[in-house]
C-alpha cells in the first residue's frame, strides 16, 4: 500500500437510522480518480454487508497498473497514455512496462525481446495434447485447456512464492500465447503446425505461425505486423474488468498462475466481454446495406425490441472509447496496404456510426463506438476467421492477467476472495420423509 492510499485522515459518516448510531469510514485517496470508502469494518461495526451486483461500485484491490476515467474517456498503463503508447511504442515495451512498472531501457528490451521468443516454442508433448480436442473445437476451448495443462509441464515455475518462478511464469504465458493460439487454428483446419521463428517479432511470428506452410515461404505484411501489434497493445490490459477479476480471484486462493490465466481465458470468452467484437460483426451482416440502417436504429431504440446495436457504448466509458480512435485509424491503413477499395462492411459500419452520433437518443446516453466496433472488420480482412477474433484478444491481454496475478500475490494485504451475498431463500424447515410429502 502506497503512503497517499495508506494516509486515511479523511472519514465518510454513516448513521443507522434503525438504531440513530453513527459511524465513521474511513476514506482513501489514489493518485488519480475518485476517493473510496473503506468499508472492511462495516459489518463488524454495524452487522451490515454492502450490496453491490456486479461489483460495480467496490474496489476489491490496490493497483498500480492501468488508470481509467470512464468519463473523460481515458486509459493509461502505468500513466502513460494508451495514444502514446499505441503510437510510439510496441507489444513488447509495454509488456514490461505493465509487469515492471517502468520503461525497459535498450538494453532492459533487447534482453526482454530475446526472452520471450526464446520462451516461445511449446513443450513438444503438448502436440499431443491438441490431438484429443475435435477438429471443430472452438480455438477457445482448446486454449482453455492446453494452457491449464502447461502446469502439469513446467513444474519448475509454479511456485508462487517464488520471485524467479512468479517471472518465468509470466513470461513463458506471454511466448507462449500465440504459439498455443496459431497451433489451435492449424489443427481446426488441418494444417501442419508452424514453429516460432525466434528472429521475428511478437505479431510477426504470430501471423507467420497462424498463416505460414511448409510448402512455401511466407512473408509477414510489415503494415500487418504493425496493426497486429497495436492491436496487441489496445487490449493488454482494462483494469478490473470481468476476466482480469476471474485471475485474480483465482489466483487469491494460491492456485498457480497457468490455472488463473486459464480461468481468465474462460471468463473473456463470453459474448459480453471477447466475443463483442464478433457479434458486432454478426451484426453488420444482419443489418446488410446502408438503406435499411434507420430501421434496426428504430429497433435499437424500442424498449421492447431486443435487437441491440453491438460496438456502442461501454461498461466504463461514457465517452469516446479512447481506443476506438486508433482503431478506426489502423481499420483505414490495414484497409488501404490491402488494396480494399470498397469495403462493405466498412462503408456500412461508418454509415451506422454518422447516423447513430447524430441521433439524440444516443449522443444523450453517451452510446459512443467502442474499440469492438472496428477490431473484427480489421481481423476480418486479414483473414483472420471469426472463432479466432477472441483468442486474439487473449493473447493481448495474457500480459495484463499475468501482471495484475503477479501484484496481487506481491500485496500483503490481499486475502482470498470470498464475495457475501443478501438470501433471500427459505427460513429454515424440518426435513419431512418422502413418504410424508405432499
Amino acid at each position: 500500500m502506497n503512503d497517499k492510499a495508506s494516509a486515511a485522515k479523511e472519514t465518510f459518516t454513516l448513521k443507522d437510522n434503525r438504531t440513530g448510531k453513527t459511524f465513521e469510514l474511513p476514506v482513501i485517496k489514489g493518485t488519480t480518480g475518485p476517493d473510496v470508502i473503506d468499508v472492511r469494518k462495516l459489518y463488524a461495526d454495524t452487522g451490515c454487508f454492502t450490496y453491490d451486483p456486479g461489483f460495480t461500485s467496490t474496489g476489491s484491490c490496490e493497483s498500480k497498473i492501468t488508470f481509467i476515467d470512464g468519463d473523460k474517456g481515458v486509459l493509461r498503463y502505468r500513466g502513460y497514455a494508451i495514444e502514446e503508447l499505441a503510437e510510439h511504442s510496441d507489444f513488447m515495451e509495454t509488456c514490461y512496462l505493465l509487469l515492471h512498472g517502468e520503461l525497459p531501457t535498450e538494453k532492459q528490451k533487447k534482453d526482454f525481446d530475446w526472452t520471450i521468443a526464446h520462451h516461445s516454442m511449446l513443450h513438444e508433448q503438448l502436440v499431443f495434447f491438441f490431438r484429443g480436442f475435435r477438429r471443430d473445437a472452438h480455438p477457445m476451448a482448446v486454449m482453455c485447456g492446453v494452457v491449464g495443462a502447461l502446469s502439469a509441464f513446467y513444474h519448475d515455475s509454479t511456485d508462487i512464492s517464488d520471485v524467479k518462478h512468479r517471472m518465468t511464469s509470466a513470461h513463458r504465458l506471454i511466448a507462449k500465447m500465440p504459439t498455443i493460439a496459431a497451433m489451435a487454428y492449424k489443427y481446426s483446419i488441418g494444417q501442419p503446425y508452424i514453429y516460432p521463428d525466434n528472429n521475428m517479432g511478437y505479431a510477426e511470428n504470430f501471423l507467420h505461425m497462424t498463416f505460414g506452410t511448409p510448402c512455401e515461404e511466407y512473408k509477414v505484411n510489415p503494415v500487418l505486423a504493425k496493426a497486429m501489434d497495436r492491436i496487441l497493445i489496445l487490449h493488454a490490459d482494462h483494469e478490473q474488468n470481468a476476466s482480469t477479476s476471474t485471475v485474480r480471484l483465482a489466483g487469491s486462493s494460491g492456485a498457480n498462475p497457468f490455472a488463473c490465466v486459464s480461468a481468465g481465458i474462460a471468463c473473456l470468452w463470453g459474448p459480453a466481454h471477447g466475443g463483442a467484437n464478433e457479434a458486432v460483426l454478426n451484426m453488420l451482416k444482419t443489418i446488410g446495406s446502408v438503406d435499411r440502417i434507420p430501421e434496426y436504429i428504430k429497433r435499437a431504440k424500442d424498449k421492447n425490441d431486443t435487437f441491440r446495436l453491438m460496438g456502442f457504448g461501454h461498461r466504463v466509458y461514457k465517452n469516446f472509447d479512447p481506443r476506438a480512435k486508433i482503431m478506426r485509424r489502423t481499420c483505414h491503413e490495414v484497409l488501404d496496404e490491402l488494396g480494399v477499395k470498397r469495403e462493405p462492411l466498412l462503408e456500412l459500419a461508418m454509415e451506422l456510426e454518422r447516423i447513430a452520433l447524430e441521433d439524440d437518443y444516443f449522443v444523450q446516453k453517451k452510446l459512443y463506438p467502442n474499440v469492438d466496433f472496428y477490431s473484427g472488420i480489421i481481423f476480418r480482412a486479414m483473414g483472420i476467421p471469426v472463432d479466432m477474433f477472441t483468442a486474439l484478444f487473449a493473447i493481448a491481454r495474457t500480459v495484463g492477467w499475468i501482471a495484475q496475478w503477479k501484484e496481487m500475490i506481491e500485496d500483503p494485504t490481499q486475502k482470498i476472495g470470498r464475495p457475501r451475498q443478501l438470501y433471500n431463500g427459505a427460513v429454515e424447515r424440518k426435513y419431512a420423509p418422502v413418504h410424508k410429502r405432499k
